[in-house]
């Protein structure tokens, strides 16, 4: 278990056992294998695909994943990365903080966060992951990849692909059955590097450590998405992170697909998305859309800032 930061302390295994045994929910242990795709957004995972998973426990990590083909991420090819319990894949470095902070982050830690909050799989869910250069998932990646480039740029075609799954998590401290499930998937073709964040349900944004109610996974400080760079300058907030409106994600999207965030990373630029459709798409705020937006630069961190952002709506 991680030490806390200061102002932050978790509760003693032993007082949460008593806990769940003094309540009427109690935590939930998903045993069943996942089938994928949940929502129509995720790409499949499971046992079933070949996919390893991370150890039950809270704020846990993977070893040190060595990697098929180098991915290039704000410029700099990483031959390795960790999948992190608490909704974040790394490079250089583990990261089993529980308390997700605004970026861009103090120090060389880059990362991609889909939803980096307070997960503990003992109380529930699995988290996957595998490499793979498989032809029919590389063949939706490149499909999937095509509104992540602005028009008259080649399309993506991925050569290679990191696939990493939260499945049906709890959060630290949890008294009720609320779970998330959401995904990062890294793609290159040895040049150009792209990261699909997909999001099913989201039931949870805190856990308790982080002032989160135990029954409802909400309040305190609620969950961060997006990447950070490590070099203090360059970064992504995605718009709500930190907010309650973290937990809208799996509604919105920068490329018109419900749930879906896509982003070109080997270099300085983040995608925004594509123009708006009629009665699907509506863009918040009212600007022009532009193809391509640069991503946040902070020469005074740990400064955040906002993107434009399409809401999606069924």
């Amino acid at each position: 278990m991680t030490s806390p930061r200061p102002g932050h302390m978790k509760v003693p295994s032993i007082l949460l056992l008593f806990l769940f045994s003094h309540t009427e929910w109690g935590p939930l242990r998903t045993s069943a294998t996942p089938v994928g795709p949940l929502g129509g957004v995720l790409y499949p995972f499971g046992p079933g695909e070949g996919d390893e998973a991370t150890d039950h426990e809270d704020d846990g990590t993977s070893p040190e994943i060595f990697l098929q083909e180098n991915f290039s991420f704000y410029g700099h090819a990483y031959r390795s990365l960790y999948v992190n319990n608490n909704g974040v894949v790394s490079f250089g470095t583990m990261v089993p903080e529980f308390t997700p902070q605004p970026f861009p982050l103090p120090g060389h830690r880059p990362f991609v966060a889909p939803y980096w909050a307070d997960v503990d799989t003992r109380l529930g869910g699995n988290v996957f992951y595998r490499q793979s250069q498989d032809p029919q998932l590389l063949a939706r990646l490149a499909q999937d990849l095509a509104p992540a480039v602005p028009p008259g740029d080649p399309s993506p075609q991925p050569t290679w692909a990191f696939v990493a799954t939260w499945d049906r998590v709890a959060y630290f401290g949890a008294a009720s059955h609320k779970v998330n499930t959401f995904q990062a998937v890294l793609a290159s073709d040895g040049v150009t590097c792209f990261v699909l964040l997909n999001y099913g349900d989201l039931q949870w944004t805190t856990g308790i450590a982080n002032q989160g109610d135990l029954h409802t996974g909400l309040g305190g400080i609620p969950a961060q998405a997006g990447f950070d760079s490590g070099d203090d300058v360059h970064y992504y907030n995605i718009p709500g992170s930190r907010t309650p409106a973290v937990q809208s994600l799996s509604r919105r999207s920068n490329i018109g697909v419900p749930g879906r965030w896509a982003f070109r990373v080997d270099h300085f630029k983040a995608t925004e998305g594509p123009p708006e459709t009629p009665g699907t798409v509506s863009k918040t705020p009212e600007d022009p859309w532009n193809p391509l937006a640069s991503p946040s630069v902070s020469p005074n961190p740990p400064r955040t800032t906002e993107e434009r952002v399409y809401v999606c709506r069924s």
